[in-house]
């Protein structure tokens, strides 16, 4: 099973869906170069913004950690009881 499980989630404009924004150094101001939407909020404001899409990430990594802690959990059994006449598994 893995020990680490990374996720990034590309922040998106709001207004146009792009993915091409400029945000200032301490990340208080933002402003996507397409449709030149100004996020005053910054990095704050779009990550508020971008909860679905985030969640959305958070949902598939979960199904990936429950499918490796499923498989991790089987293997474990079935390499303990190995040899065992009395406990099988599927």
């Amino acid at each position: 099973m893995k020990k680490n499980y990374n996720f990034s989630v590309q922040l998106r404009c709001p207004v146009c869906g792009s993915t091409d924004i400029e945000i200032t150094e301490d990340k208080t101001y933002g402003k996507c170069n397409m449709c030149n939407k100004e996020f005053p909020g910054g990095y704050d404001e779009l990550v508020e913004l971008n909860q679905a899409n985030i969640q959305d990430e958070m949902d598939a990594m979960k199904v990936e950690v429950k499918l490796d802690a499923e498989k991790y959990l089987r293997e474990s059994l079935k390499k303990a009881f190995k040899g065992n006449k009395y406990i099988k598994f599927k």
